[in-house]
């Protein structure tokens, strides 16, 4: 698609131009990042020498790119990693993207975590994406993140020591809060789990649908599955004055508080994303209340 000594401008526009054509959601920014990954360069370098032409090796990389995201593989799958909280996390087939959204479940946790230096529990961790951002703002913190699936565990704990973490994190494979020691119990305890309803995957965007780990988005028919049994041990799970952070998906925020009120737990706080949709559903233990 890209032949060597193309301008890395004239190279972007085709790119703009072949994304736009496709539908894709964003093909400027796909295009640029796409870009500037396969030539190695710079957002500034780009702009200060759009003239500069590519060479054979950056424009076979840029055409392998092109065809993948034609393909509707997403640009973060195809980079092979994505930021999440202004850090670095790599991603492999059993972990989703982290995404912006998740960011509030972090900002919540940050704000309601009853001491400086937590205990924390990560519950179907993924990238590790959250616990590693909570030990990075909470240096004295520590944390278990746990998940089903166990190439999930092995990303997440690389992830913890990319991101200087790594001795303050440990991961485990296991079903939810199946995996820990019996009385295990944590200042806070985290989870986006998965929520869509079984009946909806269908109907996602290919690259959610196709590329993220099936297991990762089934919340069962309605959506809730994975909140039931979060929910169910939650008293168990926290300290006393410990907070349990849930995201939850568009419009099931009620829905998560009145099982967790169904389980003893008191809802404390319902915080919402940029977008003003019900992101995280926070409680505390009834002893706490």
């Amino acid at each position: 698609m890209i032949a060597a000594g193309t301008a890395r401008g004239e190279a972007l526009a085709a790119l703009r131009r072949a994304f736009a054509e496709a539908g894709l959601d964003e093909p400027a920014l796909d295009a640029r990042i796409l870009l500037t990954e396969a030539a190695g360069l710079s957002q500034h370098d780009l702009l200060a020498r759009p003239e500069a032409p590519l060479s054979a090796q950056a424009a076979t990389r840029l055409s392998g790119f092109a065809a993948r995201r034609l393909a509707r593989e997403p640009v973060w799958r195809i980079l092979g990693q994505a930021e999440f909280w202004g850090l670095p996390f790599r991603l492999s087939a059993e972990t989703l993207v982290p995404r912006p959204d998740t960011e509030t479940l972090v900002e919540t946790a940050l704000a309601l975590a009853p001491r400086p230096d937590p205990a924390i529990l990560d519950l179907g961790t993924g990238t590790g994406c959250v616990l590693i951002a909570l030990l990075h703002e909470r240096p004295n913190a520590r944390g278990v993140g746990i998940d089903r699936a166990e190439g999930a565990c092995r990303t997440a704990r690389d992830n913890a020591r990319a991101n200087g973490v790594g001795a303050r994190a440990a991961f485990l494979a296991g079903d939810w809060a199946a995996a820990l020691s019996p009385g295990a119990r944590f200042d806070l305890v985290v989870s986006n789990p998965p929520y869509i309803p079984r009946g909806d995957i269908a109907g996602l965007a290919e690259e959610v649908r196709a590329h993220d780990p099936a297991r990762a988005l089934d919340g069962g028919a309605d959506g809730l599955d994975a909140y039931r049994a979060i929910l169910a041990r939650g008293g168990d799970l926290l300290a006393a004055d410990g907070v349990l952070a849930l995201e939850v998906g568009a419009e099931q925020a009620d829905a998560v508080a009145r099982i967790g009120e169904r389980q003893g737990l008191v809802p404390a706080r319902i915080a919402h994303d940029l977008a003003g949709v019900a992101r995280v559903v926070t409680f505390t233990a009834e002893s706490a209340a």
